[in-house]
């Protein structure tokens, strides 16, 4: 899973105040639609919760009306499509409608974590506004985030305000694992999958050790090197509190760099048959365990992470042992 071509992205820090209103207007139709999805999904095993999550959906649809409402009257009727993916800084979200299937708990979890999300934004955005009225009301949205009864005590699990909720430590662990976590993972991801063709096909070519490991270390580490950059060049920490982009960039890097790794050490042993016994051997379990890092961290079914990873990787393993053998 290369990384080499990247999408340009505008840091937070450079959005005029015209550009702020219109990402949180598209922002709140999004959330809007997700709560709407939200409801549909869990309407028949959960009626009340699907009434909570359109409740939701109200609010920020009401939201976006405020908010368009300012625009028009600051700036005119052409509002442009500023979205958070657009936008450095802000976590990327698996798609609704890709999950196979939904149950209450990986609802809360989500709508805890935009909810977190929204009020940083707010927060961020009121700071930065110049205009009084503007920031009057990016100030209420934020307030409204912050201040309004917690979906848990709404969904009857918990009863915690949102004052609580933004302190309790498993929702600032759910965000620290979208933001930090799971970059992670894909460091790992990506060096151990896109390194496994040109090892292989090292190895099969030159037949020996020695050269394998060298051109695995080289691979390995210049993989690091870019991802690392790229993870450091993606956010600067500003609008989500992700920490420094050097120390991200870091153990992205570093990340990316194991994945590598981890079937290039055994070309250490001089006899070149047991050390491709050995790598084969690796690549498989960490194929297998980076599948289970993507269903535990990253919500993906067991199943489709067990095909796109481990039957990806095979793939790639199968086209650099024919390319080296060639």
């Amino acid at each position: 899973m290369p990384q080499g071509i990247s999408i340009m992205k505008k840091r937070f820090s450079e959005l005029s105040e015209a550009e702020i209103l219109a990402l949180a207007i598209a922002s709140e139709d999004d959330d809007a639609r997700i709560y709407m999805s939200f409801a549909s999904k869990l309407q028949e095993n959960y009626p009340h919760s699907a009434r909570v999550f359109m409740e939701m959906a109200q609010e920020e649809l009401e939201h976006k009306k405020w908010l368009t409402e300012l625009y028009r009257k600051k700036f005119g009727d052409i509002i442009p499509l500023i979205r958070r993916e657009d936008v450095a800084g802000f976590v990327q979200h698996s798609p609704i409608w890709l999950l196979d299937e939904l149950d209450i708990d990986r609802a809360r979890k989500r709508a805890e974590v935009m909810e977190l999300e929204n009020y940083r934004f707010y927060r961020k955005a009121a700071e930065k506004a110049q205009d009084p009225e503007i920031r009057a009301l990016l100030e209420k949205l934020a307030e409204a985030e912050a201040h309004h009864e917690s979906l848990a005590a709404k969904l009857e699990l918990e009863h915690l305000d949102a004052d609580a909720k933004l302190e309790e430590d498993e929702a600032r662990r759910r965000l620290l694992a979208l933001q930090v976590i799971q970059p992670g993972l894909m460091g790992l991801m990506d060096g151990a999958v896109s390194s496994v063709a040109p090892i292989f096909a090292a190895a099969f070519a030159t037949q020996d050790s020695w050269q394998t490991f060298l051109v695995g270390l080289a691979m390995s580490v210049g993989s690091g090197i870019s991802m690392g950059i790229a993870e450091a060049m993606s956010d600067d920490g500003e609008l989500t509190g992700r920490g420094h982009p050097l120390i991200r960039g870091v153990a992205s890097g570093i990340m990316t760099t194991l994945g590598g790794l981890g079937f290039t050490w055994p070309f250490l042993i001089p006899d070149f048959d047991t050390a491709l016994i050995i790598a084969s051997i690796m690549v498989v379990l960490e194929l297998l365990f980076i599948a289970w890092l993507r269903y535990r961290f990253m919500e993906t079914p067991l199943r489709r992470a067990f095909v796109q990873i481990v039957i990806g990787g095979a793939i790639v393993l199968a086209t650099g042992i024919f390319i080296g053998s060639a």
